[in-house]
């Protein structure tokens, strides 16, 4: 087997060491950061954990003959590539767009002052940064580090937001794996704690972005950009002095300032009322804005295409079901098409359910023509979008 033709993913990270915060754009040419795809060796690897059949032949076939992969708008990075590299960060976003990502992700928070910043829940920092082993910034947090008390049962806690900090005081924070230990007595064994199935090897660097830092970023990296505005506290939107449409109209109005098109721009969000918003004040970005949700706790999917929305983004396990052992379309997956909706789904490599990712995929792409697949590790789905027609 030539796992070779895959290529290696990390070769020209050195460079990350010489970039400048304030010029990513020019740090991210010079890098030359998709001039040839890198799948490195996981796709092959779980192609050998398939079943025999058909589908592992014709993906075996691929490994062996395929020398070269092209990036793939099916393949989105979500936060990057978290899978091995500190989420939201550019150090992820690079490892993603060599993987072959053709859509790279932003969750949007707000700051005290009021910038957006990319990170996937206002309440995170204390378990995705650094925050509190700085100890000027951990006394900023909304719940200070709190030691685990096992003999009376109590848990170890914090809670640092992105609406505590300054854009610039959240800037000097680094990114770590996302994780925390509960029963954790030190601020060290709390930040200490990367599950098993992720990796610190690549967690030596985590630069964090703004909002219009990642849209330079994403620009430079030729990829189109699914921003997704994370649903704030009320505490959020006080200290940031925003209402929710407002925040919801300056993440539209970031790229409208960088000239992205609408058309290279999947705005997200789980709250339906922030889709209705787009729709009505900015068509262009309303028109392919996608409704995420993960439960059947949401309107039909007739009643969600009469609201002139048009791409949904249902949890991936609410597509698929197993019927007589194999994986097909869920009934609920045909409405949807039925509905005249597109689809894109998440988040692959994230341990979602037992089936195989790449049987999954096979279901999403073949059977239900998904726009796109988010994944904790891109090359995966690179590779089965540049296998499978």
């Amino acid at each position: 087997m030539k796992l070779l033709h895959l290529g290696w993913l990390l070769c020209p990270l050195a460079l990350l060491s010489a970039c400048d915060d304030n010029d990513i754009t020019q740090a991210t040419a010079n890098s030359a950061a998709v001039s040839k795809v890198q799948l490195g060796p996981r796709p092959a690897y779980l192609v050998d954990q398939l079943p025999e059949g058909e589908l592992k032949q014709q993906l075996s076939a691929c490994v062996e003959s395929k020398t070269s992969y092209q990036v793939s708008a099916l393949s989105i990075g979500h936060r990057g590539a978290p899978l091995m590299f500190p989420e939201h960060t550019q150090e992820s976003y690079l490892a993603a767009a060599r993987m072959g990502a053709g859509v790279l992700e932003c969750d949007v928070a707000l700051t005290k002052d009021g910038e957006l910043v990319c990170r996937h829940s206002h309440g995170d920092l204390h378990t995705t940064t650094n925050v509190l082993a700085v100890p000027e910034l951990a006394a900023k947090c909304s719940v200070p580090f709190s030691p685990a008390d096992p003999l009376n049962g109590v848990t170890a806690s914090a809670e640092c937001r992105t609406s505590d900090f300054t854009l610039a005081e959240y800037k000097s924070l680094q990114g770590k794996m996302d994780s925390y230990n509960p029963n954790a007595t030190t601020v060290e064994e709390y930040m200490n704690a990367t599950p098993s199935f992720r990796t610190d090897l690549y967690a030596n660097t985590g630069t964090l972005l703004s909002h219009k830092e990642s849209i330079a970023l994403f620009k430079a990296l030729g990829v189109k950009m699914t921003p997704e505005l994370k649903t704030p506290s009320a505490q959020d939107l006080a200290a940031a002095g925003m209402t929710q449409q407002e925040f919801a109209q300056k993440m539209i109005d970031e790229y409208l300032e960088a000239e992205v098109a609408p058309s290279d721009v999947y705005a997200q969000s789980f709250l339906i009322d922030d889709i209705d918003f787009w729709i009505a004040s900015d068509p262009e970005f309303g028109e392919q804005a996608v409704y995420l949700y993960s439960s059947d706790n949401v309107p039909s999917p007739t009643e969600i295409a009469a609201k002139g929305i048009n791409i949904v983004a249902p949890i991936y396990p609410m597509l698929i079901e197993q019927q007589n052992g194999q994986l097909v379309a869920s009934d609920y997956a045909k409405q949807l098409k039925d509905a005249g909706l597109d689809i894109i789904t998440w988040s692959l490599e994230r341990r979602y359910t037992n089936y195989a990712e790449l049987e999954v995929l096979n279901v999403l792409k073949t059977e239900l023509a998904v726009l796109g697949v988010f994944a904790d590790w891109p090359a995966t789905v690179t590779f089965f979008d540049n296998c499978i027609k």
